[in-house]
């Protein structure tokens, strides 16, 4: 039986919104990796199909008509469903690797010590890590899973917190004999304090002392780069109790101060609701959530 999509010039769609999106013929030829004249005839197969301009044409300007315009948000919205259904049919595959985004310091530090575990409990299933802070459109990209630091507001997504995180100041051993304990409340202006954004020193400090020092070390943005700073003694660090602890154990920092200060973010496990019926999803969330469960929080902790 013929269907009612057999003479529907689904190649021409595409070749439609390249042309759309870029007002020239050449540009989208160079987009989709054809020649000009392919995309030429494209459109005029679906001009002729419609039966109505798309486009017009001067020398090398090209114009979207009235009702090329009233078409191309439904040929849009039916190329983004479509995409999106054949990605979905391409991570529900049993077979293939385990994608996962995640920040480069939590896998460098935290998961990669422990990722041993999981191999041996599920050989079969390979891993591949991507490492980025944004977030991630599971509909455009071949992740599977992505462990996310925030508040857990991942609209339409399955989420839940793997892992709270604290505060805690550190140095390292020689630092420390050289300039003290840091204590909250203490003077802050007789340190060497190293800044970043993510873990300001400000909340260690009392409000009224938080205009009375100055940091006369570097200011580092990577978590992980600020702790590699600290065990190199460029100055004491407010580091993520995640972050620090293998330091800790093996002595290159110190804990500089007593207490730890509960972190406003905290480790999400964050993916689409229909994937944690893979096998493998399924595996690495209950491996990785009896890790986390397993990792003791800081001494004197705030709650």
């Amino acid at each position: 039986m013929p269907s009612a999509y057999d003479r529907l010039p689904l190649g021409s769609l595409r070749v439609f919104e390249a042309v759309a999106a870029h007002l020239s013929f050449s540009e989208a030829a160079d987009a989709l990796n054809v020649t000009p004249a392919a995309v030429s005839q494209q459109i005029k197969t679906l001009e002729a199909y419609i039966q109505v301009p798309l486009f017009r044409r001067s020398g090398r300007r090209v114009e979207i008509t009235e009702e090329g315009l009233e078409l191309l948000p439904a040929v849009r919205s039916g190329l983004e469903k479509l995409e999106s259904a054949l990605q979905q049919m391409k991570h529900h595959r049993r077979a293939g690797p385990l994608q996962i985004s995640l920040l480069s310091s939590f896998l460098q530090i935290w998961l990669l010590p422990r990722i041993r575990s999981f191999r041996r409990k599920y050989p079969e299933i390979e891993l591949r890590f991507h490492t980025s802070r944004a977030l991630v459109d599971f509909s455009r990209s071949e992740n599977h899973i992505a462990i996310r630091f925030g508040r857990g507001d991942y609209p339409n997504m399955h989420s839940e917190k793997l892992l709270d995180d604290w505060l805690v100041p550190v140095a390292s051993p020689d630092l420390i004999k050289q300039h003290g304990m840091i204590e909250r409340g203490a003077t802050l202006s007789k340190f060497p304090l190293l800044e970043s954004g993510d873990e300001p020193w400000h909340v260690w400090a009392q409000a009224d002392e938080e205009a009375a020092w100055h940091s006369r070390a570097p200011s580092i943005e990577d978590s992980a780069g600020l702790l590699a700073a600290a065990e190199e003694g460029l100055g004491y660090a407010l580091g993520r109790w995640t972050l620090v602890t293998r330091s800790l154990q093996k002595g290159t920092l110190k804990l500089a101060g007593t207490g730890a200060l509960p972190y406003a973010s905290a480790y999400h496990f964050v993916c689409p609701k229909s994937f944690l019926a893979l096998p493998k999803v399924a595996h690495f969330r209950e491996w990785i959530f009896a890790a986390a469960k397993a990792f003791p929080g800081p001494p004197g902790r705030d709650t």
